[in-house]
């Protein structure tokens, strides 16, 4: 039987914080974050990304060469590497502003994948999100395809054409996780309820929104499921979606979609746990396998 693996589509970029006249930059790209969370809980992974021969795609070499992310033959095509740029203002908010192509050669792993995940730009932003779609499309039948929006509004402006791609993209999706922010930005106004029926009604056969302090939600078979946050003192909440979607994803692919559809409560648990672990430090730091594992067995959670 062939081991697990996943095939990760989506931008791997660099984010750059600048504050009082200083800017720091680290690897970033909520794709590529997923992708180095989904190796960390001990999946082989491919990423097909986009950046740059230039410093800063070196720097997304590196990174992923350390976290054992094997990158696809054709990412590093690009001009230049992508940048977001986020300017701290005095009261802690941020000004952003985003220098990102995002143009991929289609590519596919040489044997097929558990679980093919997209999400956040790389989904929207033309060229590549055609080539995204096309990809996914090849790929049901085969292969479990998650799905996490990921809104950005400073990006993504037209509102219709957003929302159409979601609803295409999770037509064509077995899972899509959200954020509440997500949701409220595509769905104004509507109930997390109606929000889950809605996806659902694509198809997915398991559908789950994020909700911050408040924990998430997950839902299978029109059966929503409240799971409770994960008590941690927070560092940053940088990359705890992320973790989220990482963690779902790595027991989907170890354990098979049929049987985290069949307990939701258990497996939701666990994402959550990841991303309490992820929040409590600095940082998009991926949890490992290990981490989320001993946070259950130590009684920081119980699971269903």
């Amino acid at each position: 039987m062939t081991a697990p693996s996943i095939f990760v589509i989506g931008e791997a970029l660099i984010d750059a914080v600048e504050s009082g006249g200083t800017v720091v930059e680290h690897v970033g790209g909520s794709p590529a974050n997923v992708a180095i969370g989904a190796a960390r809980q001990g999946l082989a992974v491919h990423l097909l990304t986009a950046f740059g021969e230039d410093a800063r795609g070196r720097a997304i070499r590196s990174l992923m060469d350390a976290a054992s992310v094997t990158l696809a033959p054709t990412s590093g095509r690009l001009e230049r590497t992508s940048v977001a740029t986020a300017t701290l203002q005095p009261d802690g908010s941020a000004v952003y502003d985003f220098d990102i192509h995002w143009e991929i050669e289609s590519w596919t792993p040489p044997a097929a994948p558990t679980v093919v995940h997209t999400g956040s730009i790389a989904a929207f932003l033309a060229p590549g999100a055609d080539t995204v779609a096309e990809l996914l499309r090849s790929s049901q039948g085969a292969s479990v395809i998650t799905f996490d929006p990921n809104i950005r509004p400073a990006l993504v402006r037209d509102h219709a054409a957003a929302l159409a791609r979601v609803e295409a993209t999770a037509a064509l999706a077995d899972v899509v996780k959200l954020s509440d922010e997500d949701a409220e930005w595509l769905y104004p106004g509507a109930s997390a309820e109606d929000v889950l029926d809605r996806l659902e009604s694509f198809g997915c056969a398991l559908v789950a929104m994020t909700r911050g302090s408040e924990g998430a939600i997950v839902q299978a078979h029109g059966e929503r499921f409240a799971i409770p946050a994960v008590a941690v003192t927070v560092a940053d909440t940088i990359g705890a979606g992320d973790s989220f979607m990482a963690c779902l994803v790595s027991d989907i692919a170890k354990q098979g979609l049929a049987a985290v559809v069949a307990d939701p409560v258990r497996f939701g648990t666990r994402a959550a746990t990841s991303a309490a672990i992820v929040v409590s430090r600095v940082g998009a730091d991926m949890a490992t396998a290990d981490e989320v594992d001993r946070a259950v067995e130590n009684g920081r959670v119980a699971l269903g």
